[in-house]
């Protein structure tokens, strides 16, 4: 193909998602113009660096991996959550039923990598002491800078029993580490319930908030005066998984009025979810909530509803920051783009996926209390700094129970 050719390929290409990204196919595109002359304008500025791509690199580039390149940075510019397929992506993506087998991870990205959010207890993942914070430099061969979110997703499913190849780079660690996972079919365990200060206390701890797992906190919820339960200790550390509408629902449990979230875009019209006094079950008993990194998405919903009413006092680390709705849109050419066109907002307007939710309690994990151990140094090197010993406090859950000991109930 003639260079000119090769060049009006790819300027199309990017003039086609900046079409689609500021909908100008749509009603009411007009009101849009300023920022659209905008964005036309950039392509004057895409068209010199094709020039200089094509005329000055140091070798005649692949303009098809050019292209995809552009358009995939294009749209993680934005956030994570939204991604540009090619049209052999798109094709997978769609082929793709669920219900395979996994290995335990919650991802998203973050540095241009995969980033792992939280790890399912007693998974291969968890099994192989992978956690959240560590970044997957390579799935197999694939470099993840090079894979959009919803791929990366979709390469780590796979048949019951498959193995699954990981370059893992672990904090105050220079190498990755390279990791070799079975995977196994997704198990939830119920809701953990375990009782605190003579039973007074009642903790729950939830591995992800979908409908099956918030009906079970609802039913010990409404058990708790049978039991004698008259404090709630809800622990959201490490829950990335569940369902938006489900994470209103639990909130809800808590709070008979006032805002439980927003959701706002541009072009979607905005929705204030509000907390119905007839499905609450118990808004009186104190609450403290643990969070930490790994929580994410659905918990942290749950999280800043419950710290913006001032329903609960918050334990741990500042969340991951999740909370996008994304939509579909497909390509001409069979590409498609998955785009986050609304975002979810706390009671007091901060968006979720921008900001997380910060603890007013804050505490760190024990594993940020831990020495590494550098294995690119000597043993005598290593010796040098004496590792601490093994941390087996939990200090997040102390300091959530010490506060709720001194609550009045």
């Amino acid at each position: 193909m003639p260079k000119i050719s090769k060049i009006l390929l790819l300027a199309v290409s990017v003039v086609l998602v900046v079409t689609v990204f500021l909908g100008v196919n749509t009603p009411g595109a007009s009101a849009a113009s300023e920022p659209q002359d905008g964005a036309y304008r950039q392509i004057n500025v895409y068209s010199e660096v094709l020039r200089h791509i094509q005329t000055d690199y140091v070798e005649q580039p692949n303009i098809a991996a050019v292209t995809n390149g552009a358009l995939r940075g294009l749209l993680e510019s934005l956030d994570a959550d939204s991604s540009y397929l090619t049209p052999e992506d798109y094709k997978a993506y769609k082929a793709d039923k669920g219900g395979k087998a996994q290995v335990g991870i919650n991802v998203s990205k973050r540095y241009g990598y995969a980033s792992v959010v939280s790890v399912v207890p007693g998974s291969p993942a968890d099994k192989a002491n992978i956690s959240d914070g560590d970044i997957i430099e390579a799935i197999g061969p694939a470099d993840t800078r090079d894979i959009s979110l919803a791929m990366i997703q979709l390469l780590l499913e796979g048949a019951p029993g498959s193995e699954l190849t990981l370059s893992v780079v672990r904090p105050r660690k220079s190498a990755p580490d390279k990791i070799v996972l079975t995977r196994v079919a997704p198990t939830l365990p119920p809701v953990t319930e375990t009782m605190y200060e003579n039973a007074s206390i009642l903790y729950l701890k939830p591995g992800v908030l979908d409908r099956d797992h918030v009906q079970q906190i609802e039913l010990k919820l409404k058990g708790m005066s049978k039991a004698g339960n008259k404090k709630i200790l809800l622990d959201l550390r490490d829950v990335a998984a569940g369902d938006m509408a489900e994470a209103t629902r639990l909130a809800n449990f808590f709070l008979k009025d006032g805002t439980i979230a927003m959701l706002v875009g541009q072009k979607v019209q905005k929705q204030t979810f509000t907390a119905d006094a007839a499905k609450s079950v118990n808004t009186t008993a104190p609450v403290v909530v643990l969070v930490n990194r790994g929580t994410a998405g659905p918990a942290e919903l749950v999280a800043a509803a419950l710290l913006d009413n001032k329903r609960a006092e918050l334990v741990g680390e500042k969340t991951f920051g999740e909370g996008a709705q994304q939509k579909t849109f497909e390509l001409p050419d069979g590409a498609a783009l998955i785009l986050s066109v609304a975002k979810y907002q706390s009671p007091s307007g901060k968006k979720l996926q921008d900001e997380g939710v910060t603890p007013g309690v804050v505490v760190a994990s024990n594993v940020d209390q831990a020495v590494a151990v550098d294995e690119d140094a000597t043993p005598a090197e290593n010796q040098a700094t004496p590792a601490k010993p093994s941390v087996t406090v939990d200090e997040q859950l102390s300091k959530a129970l010490a506060l709720l000991k001194n609550k009045a109930a």
